[in-house]
């Protein structure tokens, strides 16, 4: 299993003086074996289309040493593109091309967030735009390029209902990207989650979060809230209170081969977490792997 680091988990670094460029030399310098990115037009330099960029950074990481694990992005097949999912997914399989020329293997995208004014189940929604997804993996397939949904976003973020949205889409080129640190914003055990998704795995993300349940009380300054309103925090891997290393151990067990991606974002410095995260896993996987033996 290798080790990679999300573009996402640089959000800070990426403000002061510095390109997604430096970015790739950092990630490499710290020890990561792959790198995954997200949404290139949040930081897409000045005169350079989304294609040239996709290209150059590909070059770039050839360059440096370090593979490209994976291309994140948003989408929403309830609300996105004025509400019509047809045209959400002509557009997400515009994401495909940019993945295709980046020369990434997967891309992650999302199913849909729900909100206000969404008056569907989880049923009902995933009922309504598993057509889509398929539609846009079956495209994606034909690039060499497998899709994915992460537990993200509250409203398919449950094990449950991700499991039942790669069901309805019941697609082998369409999977599971696994957010370990995921399942507590909607208070579940991530123990139990990721037992339940592992073997739909294509991607997994390690993150770690504080967490303290509240009993109706706000949550500390700088604290978020769960979907059920407990305080969360992201904070470096290892150092939280998310089970990582049986999470880990789950999926492993599971048959689990492709890449692990470090996501931060906690409040601690930015560079510190990326470094103590990558010590963190890195000790963990080989522990892992040497019990095995």
């Amino acid at each position: 299993m290798k080790t990679g680091v999300s573009s996402y988990s640089f959000k800070d670094y990426l403000r002061g003086e510095v390109s997604i460029y430096d970015v790739i030399k950092k990630a490499k310098e710290i020890g990561y074996e792959e790198i995954e990115f997200v949404d290139f037009n949040r930081n897409l330099p000045e005169n350079e289309s989304i294609m040239e960029h996709a290209a150059k950074v590909r070059e770039l990481c050839k360059e440096t040493g370090i593979a490209i694990s994976a291309y994140t992005c948003g989408a929403d097949f309830i609300n996105g593109s004025g509400g019509d999912p047809a045209e959400e997914a002509r557009r997400v399989k515009g994401l495909v091309d940019i993945t295709a020329v980046l020369g990434a293997k997967k891309m992650r995208h999302d199913a849909t967030y729900g909100g206000k004014n969404c008056k569907l189940t989880y049923i009902q929604a995933v009922d309504k735009i598993a057509p889509y997804i398929r539609d846009v993996t079956e495209y994606a397939e034909s690039k060499g390029v497998k899709t994915m949904t992460e537990n993200h976003g509250h409203f398919i973020q449950d094990s449950y209902r991700v499991e039942y949205l790669i069901s309805k889409v019941d697609h082998p080129n369409y999977g599971v990207l696994i957010d370990i640190g995921n399942f507590i914003c909607v208070d579940e055990c991530p123990l139990q989650a990721v037992s339940r998704l592992a073997p739909l795995a294509f991607h997994v993300h390690a993150k770690d979060f504080k967490y303290k349940k509240s009993n109706g009380a706000a949550p500390p300054e700088g604290w978020g809230r769960s979907r059920g309103g407990n305080a969360l925090c992201g904070t470096i891997v290892g150092q939280g209170d998310m089970p990582v290393v049986q999470c880990l151990q789950l999926i492993k067990r599971a048959g689990y081969e492709g890449s692990l991606g470090l996501e931060f974002e906690g409040r601690e410095e930015n560079i510190r977490g990326l470094v103590e995260g990558y010590s963190f896993l890195k000790k963990t996987l080989c522990e892992i792997l040497s019990s095995e033996e």
